[in-house]
């Protein structure tokens, strides 16, 4: 399925909303399990200060026409001295199993190599949840090991992989 990446803008907090109550998306991301009232909000705007600051940044993961929210991608964390970006991905539930994730990570990450000129991307992926793995390793992304019992979020520590793409890596 082919999918576009556009900034995520205030129009998005409601999808948002709808991600962040997914059982899934509480379990393997940094979502708080329940979220509190407000967190899409702020969660977004969090991401709005990142990119004027240029330390973060957030997309909406839409069909080819612009019409469908499909999910996020994001890059929480940008550092521009070392050329190293953080990237996550997630995919609402209706949508899931059809490719979305793997054209979406593609996609981001071609921006990131290009316009933030990112020599290393990671993916941190719990070493429970398959799904992502094998959409990181589609995506031309390389297992590098477990970070044992990683801080994830309040109330979560556990087992973590490392993914990475080098610009230098072939094209998935």
């Amino acid at each position: 399925m082919a999918v576009a990446l556009l900034p995520l803008t205030e129009a998005h907090v409601a999808d948002l909303e709808r991600l962040a109550a997914d059982p899934d998306v509480q379990r393997f991301t940094r979502v708080p399990s329940p979220p509190p009232a407000g967190f899409a909000r702020a969660w977004y705007e969090a991401y709005e200060r990142g990119r004027i600051e240029g330390t973060r940044e957030a997309f909406a993961v839409v069909d080819d026409d612009g019409r469908a929210f499909l999910g996020a991608t994001v890059l929480p964390r940008i550092d521009r001295q070392s050329r190293t970006t953080e990237i996550g991905y997630v995919v609402a539930a209706e949508f899931r199993g059809r490719g979305i994730a793997t054209e979406a990570l593609r996609e981001v990450a071609r921006w990131a190599f290009a316009e933030l000129e990112a020599l290393r991307l990671e993916l941190l992926i719990s070493v429970e949840n398959d799904a992502s793995k094998r959409v990181a390793a589609r995506s031309g992304f390389v297992r590098e090991g477990v970070l044992r019992s990683a801080y994830v979020k309040p109330g979560l520590r556990e087992d973590t992989e490392i993914w990475s793409r080098l610009t230098t890596d072939p094209e998935p």
